[in-house]
């Protein structure tokens, strides 16, 4: 299986000349003109300015349930990144164009995980468990890892759904005579944070390296592993330390803090809450006025909650910028652009998975939409 090379093109100087007026006058009469025909996506971590454009904001998991929901639309512009424009064509229809208005704008803990990486595990570790062992990939993973997941009876899971999905997983233990073993990739701090939330210890968690001959382990180890852990991260949530929890706790005020569960363990170990995207926006913003919220996750979401909810102290929990760089090429000239292209009857940077990685990889995103909490649960 190949994933797909993507390259942007440079925007054409009508474009790039326009100032951020004049862009926004322009996204926002192409909206108006093709009306109903279009729908724009947007990500919680996307900057504010193309978010005032977008019709839904959310989460990974919210988004795609939100694209699979759009059977009217067109054209899906999804100001996200590639993984998740990805899922929106696989759930859509095959007359919808998904469309990302940059093609560099990809994930880097996605790109930890390539499929023949995948592929090459498989060969070593099913051999090696001495009992079934089921994949789970998260949701920032490529549609080819996706399809490898489907393929192997696994599922897909997000940060909102990763304990309901890693329960249903290990619900295999009973058919397997005990011992079933889960898979988890690309984040291994989201598959170690959520086993140990269910009663798992660190000592049941072993981690497979792809850049090591055999993932770095030995038969012993994967025997012995409940959880075999992919050896990737986000590059965002691994700034975040324990150090910067201490500086908080010493303040005078009474900070509470929320992190994101792709944070590492320590970080969630000494942190007051965990969970999703999610449930850190319904968290604080359900939280009573004046209270105190150190929120460990990308910058721009912290920003907007401290912005809309002026009457709580709301700061970023790391003293550094804390930037998903890749969503940050999501930007206003982006944006027109594409959307000029639709005006001139001109599809640009369509995504699209081929028929035999999107059946597949249906599979596994069926399965997480299937494993879904009516609200976001705290993933600690």
């Amino acid at each position: 299986m190949i994933e797909p090379t993507l390259s942007q093109q440079e925007l054409p100087p009508n474009v790039t000349r326009l100032d951020r007026e004049e862009l926004c006058a322009g996204i926002a009469a192409a909206k108006q003109r093709l009306g109903r025909r279009l729908v724009i996506l947007g990500h919680h971590y996307q900057q504010d300015e193309v978010i005032q454009f977008a019709d839904f904001v959310g989460d990974s998991l919210k988004l795609s349930q939100l694209a699979a929901a759009q059977t009217d639309a067109e054209y899906i512009v999804f100001c996200g990144v590639h993984f998740m424009a990805e899922s929106a064509d696989i759930l859509t229809s095959e007359r919808q164009a998904v469309i990302l208005p940059d093609l560099a704008a990809g994930c880097s803990m996605a790109d930890m995980a390539h499929v023949d990486q995948a592929e090459a595990a498989w060969e070593v570790l099913a051999p090696w468990a001495g009992a079934g062992i089921t994949p789970i990939t998260y949701v920032n993973s490529s549609a080819a890892v996706k399809a490898f997941v489907g393929r192997h009876d696994g599922a897909c899971c997000t940060s909102s759904n990763a304990k309901m999905v890693l329960e249903w997983a290990l619900h295999g233990a009973a058919k397997a005579g005990g011992g079933h073993k889960v898979l988890f990739l690309p984040d291994q701090h989201l598959g170690r944070n959520t086993g140990y939330a269910l009663g798992w210890p660190l000592e049941s968690m072993v981690v497979y390296d792809p850049e090591l001959p055999e993932g770095g382990l030995t038969r012993e180890q994967v025997r012995a592993a409940r959880f075999i852990l992919w050896k990737g991260h986000c590059s965002v949530h691994q700034l975040f330390n324990t150090q910067q929890i201490a500086a908080f706790r010493a303040a005078p005020e009474p900070w509470q803090i929320i992190v994101h569960p792709e944070c590492t363990w320590e970080v969630c170990q000494q942190a007051d809450l965990v969970g999703s995207t999610e449930y850190i926006v319904r968290t604080v913003r359900e939280a009573p006025a004046g209270s105190y919220w150190a929120v460990g996750t990308e910058v721009h979401l912290v920003s907007r909650l401290a912005n809309t909810m002026p009457d709580k102290q709301i700061r970023l929990l790391a003293g550094v910028q804390c930037l998903c760089s890749t969503m940050f090429r999501i930007d206003l000239p982006h944006l027109y652009w594409v959307l000029d292209r639709l005006l001139h009857g001109e599809v640009v940077n369509r995504i699209t998975v081929d028929s035999e990685t999107r059946r597949w990889a249906r599979v596994a995103l069926d399965r997480m939409l299937e494993l879904r909490p009516e609200r976001p649960v705290s993933a600690k």
